[in-house]
């Protein structure tokens, strides 16, 4: 333990706790902007500066830790200047167009320039540009970097990517995609941490909210939307209203305002994921000429594209099912439009979602098994989801509840626990069980599953059969388990992997608040509706097995192949073998 005087308190830390730390555990705050605990700890911002007796220069309480004996001023005259000056400085490299930022309201340097009263730039304006593709999902303004580079040691320390890297020197510093290509020309997963962590609005989401506005005005366009799982419990976060009364019901009526037509839940194409993943699970391991183990879950695009940029000989054992919002997409421009008497090509589908690589799996030129046309015409972020509801100027929390459509409004509890890591694996073994078994699976048999940990794993019995399964979040935990599976130290038949730790909880498409991580309390909520759901087995959704019986026949049938299933050779990451970059989707070079 150490000792030291804090703002004239006596604070007693463990050795090598740092200043910030140490102050905070005093109840003193310090400000800062470019730290993230173990993630980002370099002191770049200058923001946490802090001035100690006896040394010249201010130092930056983030990464310089307590010492025996210290005096510390947090907040005195030459601190309170030095944080002013840097922070002026960081504003002189940030276009400050906040009235029309995607981070208006949400902006950590905006919210510390107004804490500390600044009101003129002395220092002209310098913004650096980069040219960016907006058509790409996931878009850079280099005129909002303020080279915090929090976005760095995301990509590299939790997710492993290395997208982003630091370009040129001096005063002309600037981040950009590593390796000096475009952005196109990368191995990025979309998996959308970097925008997530970023304290401005220098990253971004694809603003895709004027395609919904123009198809709601179309008078040819019929609009159906859907929502994942984990959308219930997030998108009341920006207007300060808890999930308990920001419900999923509520959200229902917030789009029959907007104009929607019909709205559904991708619950529904959760629960007919797993009819398929765990019927080809088992068809799997009965039949290895089938398709190599383990296999992999494929509900997660941001997965998908870091296991076919950085392991494409894995590719076959991919889940050959669509993700649920793919497969809702494709049963809505088949089944619900013969249902209601319309031509598919009318159907507009949006796909409310917590993710951005959404964006661009529903733009692959294989998901348009229905009727030739995408199968979901539009991915929304939540973010996205939540400006169109402050842009009609709705109040949630005064709005009446409003059902589902019907008849692919039905869901159960396994489908609400995709949106956490280890719930589509839970959801997906209760089904295989019945299967084999012909009896329910016990509550909660399989909640070894379940959890936060980085990567799980568990065997149990399906009939006269062992299964063992591995579940894992974050594509640095991913890393470590693919390399394991490769070298052959572990050996699994079934892997859940979700690119975004947490799971889709923790998603690059959430509600964004600075330096908190709410995958848990999220994922919490989603167990919690489970646990309280009448059916908790996809095979007891009725609206499911009637689609099977009038439509599909069976899981895995041929029309349920086409519809449902997809070719994840169809198409390649621009950085797999013999492939080339072409409008953000790589192209298979010929061998000629």
């Amino acid at each position: 333990m150490v000792r030291a005087e804090i703002d004239n308190i006596d604070v007693e830390v463990p050795e090598h706790t740092t200043i910030l730390e140490a102050a905070l555990s005093a109840g003193i705050h310090i400000p800062t902007l470019c730290y993230l605990k173990d993630i980002n700890e370099i002191g770049a911002c200058r923001v946490c500066v802090v001035e100690v007796a006896g040394l010249d220069q201010l130092v930056a309480a983030c990464n310089n830790v307590v010492l025996d004996g210290m005096v510390i001023r947090t907040n005195s005259p030459r601190v309170r200047e030095a944080r002013r000056r840097n922070l002026q400085f960081l504003l002189s490299q940030h276009r400050s167009e906040c009235t029309s930022c995607v981070r208006g309201g949400n902006c950590s340097l905006a919210a510390l320039a107004h804490s500390f009263g600044i009101t003129r730039q002395p220092f002209q304006q310098r913004l650096p540009h980069a040219e960016w593709p907006q058509d790409f999902p996931l878009v850079r303004d280099n005129t909002k970097c303020i080279n915090c580079l929090r976005c760095i040691q995301v990509c590299d320390k939790v997710q492993e990517c290395s997208v982003w890297d630091l370009t040129n020197r001096s005063s002309h510093t600037a981040v950009g995609v590593s390796g000096a290509r475009s952005i196109q020309q990368s191995d990025c997963t979309l998996c959308g941490q970097c925008i997530t962590h970023c304290p401005t609005g220098a990253l971004s989401a694809r603003d895709d909210t004027d395609r919904m506005w123009d198809a709601l005005a179309d008078p040819q366009k019929i609009v159906v939307v859907q929502m994942a799982p984990a959308v219930r419990t997030s998108w009341g976060e920006p207007f300060g209203v808890p999930p308990e009364v920001a419900t999923v019901k509520r959200l229902v009526m917030a789009l029959r305002l907007m104009g929607v037509h019909y709205v559904f839940d991708t619950d529904f194409g959760a629960d007919l994921t797993i009819m398929e993943e765990a019927s080809e699970l088992l068809d799997r391991m009965a039949h290895p000429d089938h398709g190599p183990l383990p296999m992999f879950t494929s509900c997660c695009p941001g997965w998908v594209r870091y296991l076919k940029g950085h392991y494409p000989e894995f590719t076959a054992n991919l889940s050959t099912s669509k993700s649920p919002h793919q497969m809702f997409g494709a049963v809505v421009k088949s089944y619900f439009a013969e249902k209601i008497g319309v031509d598919p090509s009318r159907l507009f589908v949006v796909s409310i979602m917590p993710c951005v690589a959404k964006k661009a799996e529903c733009a692959l030129p294989n998901q348009n098994d229905a009727c030739g046309d995408p199968d979901v015409d539009v991915v929304l972020t939540v973010r996205e989801f939540d400006r169109m509801v402050s842009e009609e100027h709705i109040d949630i929390a005064t709005l009446p509840e409003a059902e589902f459509d019907s008849p692919l409004g039905e869901s159960t509890g396994a489908a609400t626990i995709f949106g956490s890591t280890g719930g589509v694996m839970e959801a997906a073994l209760r089904t295989a069980y019945h299967t084999v078994t012909g009896q329910a699976p016990t509550p909660d048999a399989f909640r070894d599953v379940r959890g936060m940990q980085g990567w799980k794993e568990a065997t149990y019995q399906l009939g006269d059969a062992q299964v063992r399964v591995a579940v894992t979040n974050g594509l640095a935990n991913t890393h470590r388990l693919m390399e394991a599976i490769k070298s052959g130290k572990v050996h699994y038949d079934f892997v859940e992997v979700m690119a975004c730790p947490g799971g889709c909880a923790g998603g690059g498409g959430q509600p964004i608040h600075d330096g908190q991580e709410l995958a848990q309390q999220r994922g919490e909520v989603l167990w919690n509706l489970d646990c309280n759901s009448p059916k908790r087995n996809s095979y007891e959704n009725q609206q499911i097995q009637t689609l099977y019986r009038e439509y599909l026949g069976q899981p895995l049938s041929e029309r349920a192949e086409h519809l449902l299933h997809t070719d994840h050779f169809g198409w390649q990451m621009p950085l797999a073998p013999g492939v080339k970059a072409t409008d953000g989707i790589a192209e298979v070079l010929s061998e000629a």
